[in-house]
C-alpha cells in the first residue's frame, strides 16, 4: 500500500506529538525498559492511526501495553489539544508492539552461531 502525501504528513505530525506526550506523561520508561514510538501509520481516510511501539529491555510487553491502555484516554486528550486544529476528526488510535528490534537481535545471534560453526 502506497501512502499519500497527506497520510505521510499526518503520520509525521502524530509521531512528533506522540513522542512529546509519552515524554510528558512518563511513558518512555516502563517496566524497567525503554519505550519509544518507532512508526506511525495512518489509513487513507485519516480515521485510524496505528502506533508501533519499540520496546528495549522491557520485562513484559503485556505489562507495558496494559499501562499504555490505561493511559489511552489521557494520551488522546493531550493529542486532541495539540493536533485538533490540524485534523477534522481525531483518528482512532491502535497500539502495536514493533518487534523489529527483537528480530534484529535474534538474527545477529544466528549469524554469530554460523560464524562460530565455520571457524
Amino acid at each position: 500500500m502506497i501512502e499519500g502525501k497527506r497520510q505521510k504528513q499526518v503520520a509525521a505530525l502524530l509521531q512528533e506529538e506522540f513522542n512529546a506526550i509519552f515524554l510528558k506523561l512518563g511513558l518512555t520508561m516502563i517496566d524497567g525498559g525503554m519505550v519509544s514510538i518507532s512508526k506511525v501509520m495512518v489509513t487513507p481516510d485519516l480515521l485510524e492511526a496505528r502506533i508501533y511501539l519499540s520496546m528495549f529491555k522491557v520485562a513484559s510487553v503485556a505489562t507495558v501495553m496494559s499501562v499504555i491502555d490505561k493511559k489511552a484516554w489521557e494520551i488522546k486528550k493531550e493529542l486532541s489539544a495539540k493536533v485538533g486544529k490540524h485534523l477534522r476528526r481525531m483518528p482512532v488510535i491502535h497500539y502495536y508492539n514493533d518487534d523489529t528490534l527483537d528480530y534484529v537481535f535474534k538474527m545477529e545471534e544466528v549469524f554469530k552461531q554460523i560464524k562460530e560453526n565455520e571457524d
